[in-house]
């Protein structure tokens, strides 16, 4: 079966699409409110990369292990079945993992606060490519960032990217907000919001909230919907 990448990825993100293809950076920021797609875009490119190289994996982080379930799993589950093979992959609870079956490679997903087992991952296949730090800014800080990619990016010589998405927050002073405006090489910042998605991929609820909110409170519109800092 064929799949469509212009029905997986919104149309707001296809340039930095194309831009993950050329393989050149190491760092992904996205920025953006409700609705604005990037958790689903990363989880696609998270897919796309494993079966393009069958040497990578990938290791998907929450601040707290409690939280997975509910969102970095689901988000994976979505993937997979969106691309059309889910026949390829095999999915775990306990721990939660996802196998690609053809080659065994696989996607970890781990807490922050468990710092023993980032330390302990062991891997089957190849090496770790990807990793991906979902709700980035409710970490706490760079410093925990940098220890657990120094435990994780180490051991090879080819490229290795992280992603990082949150939603910003108010404050131009939370230490994600301040990180996200460092120029740095390798880094690339891509800020999205609902507004360039296509509107039936959202809902006439979603929408309509959004607009509501704009009208009755118009601070708090543009900091959930828009991303902005508003604090």
């Amino acid at each position: 079966m064929q799949v469509s990448l212009a029905n997986c990825i919104s149309p707001n993100f296809k340039d930095l699409h194309k831009h993950l293809k050329d393989d050149v950076n190491t760092e992904y920021w996205l920025r953006g409110g409700r609705g604005s797609t990037k958790s689903s875009f990363i989880s696609i490119q998270l897919i796309l990369g494993i079966i393009k190289d069958k040497e990578a994996n990938t290791v998907v982080f929450r601040r707290f292990e409690n939280e997975i379930r509910d969102s970095v799993f689901g988000q994976l589950k979505w993937a997979v079945n969106k691309l059309g093979v889910d026949h390829l992959f095999k999915f775990n609870v306990s721990p939660f993992k996802i196998t690609y079956i053809p080659t065994g490679q696989v996607i970890l997903f781990k807490g922050a606060d468990n710092p023993q087992k980032i330390k302990s991952i062991n891997l089957g296949t190849g090496y770790i490519k990807f990793a991906w730090f979902e709700e980035v800014d409710q970490f706490g800080g760079m410093e925990e960032i940098r220890n657990i990619l120094q435990s994780i990016f180490r051991g090879t010589t080819k490229r290795q990217i992280a992603f990082y998405s949150y939603n910003p927050p108010k404050s131009s002073r939370s230490w994600a907000n301040a990180e996200s405006k460092i120029s740095k090489p390798g880094r690339v910042v891509h800020y999205s919001d609902y507004r360039q998605v296509p509107p039936e991929w959202l809902g006439d609820t979603f929408l309509a909230n959004a607009l509501h909110l704009k009208d009755v409170n118009e601070d708090a519109y543009k900091h959930e919907y828009l991303g902005e800092e508003t604090g």
